[in-house]
Parts: structure tokens; C-alpha cells; sequence
């Protein structure tokens, strides 16, 4: 397998977790806050996990881009502690316009992470161009050595 094939698998399976994210808020727009609690809580439990999964690659990798990862995991991490935070906070408030204040700051927290996805998309974009670039002048540098 090329590392373009393995690129476009990773695009592939991107785009099926994207598709499940938006059947997910889809879903959790009509649920009750118990059943949305319940929907938070397994999506940190995964968060969790995949966090401790990037730590250990990046505990096994040195290679800086994964470290540079890894930090990037565990401040989701932080974040989504924040969020469990913020949604314990907001069960204990009463008035509706702390409420509506508090739903803005989400709505304006859940748009930065949108903007952040499209950003590393972009990124992602640009990494895998770069590498491609990058097997593609190997493998002509090593052909010209050769002949």
C-alpha cells in the first residue's frame, strides 16, 4: 500500500466519523438533557480513550509532529473536562438568563471547534501534499543515484 492509498483510506474514515458526528448532533437535538447527559458522558469515555491512545503512540514515537498531536489530545482533554464542568454548573442554575448567556458561550465554543476542524483539515491537506511531494523527490533522487 502507497502512503497516498493509506492518505485516502484516512480521508475515507474521516469523512465516515464526520458523517456519524452529524447523524449524532442530528440525533441529540430532540433528546432530553438526560438522555443528552448520557450522550456526553460516552463521547468523553471515547475522548478519554482516544486520548490515552495518542499519549501512548506519542510515548512510543519521538517524532515531534506526534508530540505536537498528543498535546493537541490532551488539551481536548481539558476542554472536554471543562464541558463536564460547565454542564454540572448549568443543571445547578435556575435563571434563564444565565442559562441563555451560558448557551451562547456554547454555541460560540461548539463554532471554534468547527473552525478548528476545518483548519486541521487544512492542514491535514497540506501535510499530506507535502509528504507525497516529499516520497515522490526521494524516489527521483534515488532513481538518478541509481542510473
Amino acid at each position: 500500500m502507497t502512503q497516498a492509498t493509506d492518505f485516502s483510506t484516512r480521508l475515507d474514515e474521516l469523512q465516515e466519523r464526520v458523517a456519524a458526528v452529524r447523524s449524532a448532533v442530528q440525533a441529540a437535538a430532540a433528546e432530553s438533557r438526560e438522555q443528552l447527559r448520557q450522550r456526553i458522558e460516552h463521547t468523553q469515555a471515547d475522548l478519554q480513550q482516544a486520548g490515552k491512545d495518542a499519549q501512548q503512540k506519542a510515548t512510543q514515537a519521538a517524532d515531534s509532529a506526534r508530540s505536537k498531536w498528543a498535546d493537541m489530545k490532551a488539551d481536548a482533554a481539558a476542554k472536554m473536562e471543562d464541558v463536564k464542568a460547565k454542564i454540572d454548573r448549568r443543571t445547578r442554575e435556575l435563571d434563564a438568563n444565565d442559562a441563555a448567556f451560558d448557551a451562547d458561550w456554547a454555541e460560540a465554543d461548539a463554532a471554534d471547534a468547527l473552525d478548528f476542524a476545518e483548519w486541521a483539515v487544512d492542514n491535514a491537506q497540506l501535510a499530506m501534499l507535502d509528504a507525497i511531494d516529499a516520497r515522490a523527490y526521494a524516489d527521483e533522487v534515488a532513481k538518478a543515484a541509481s542510473s
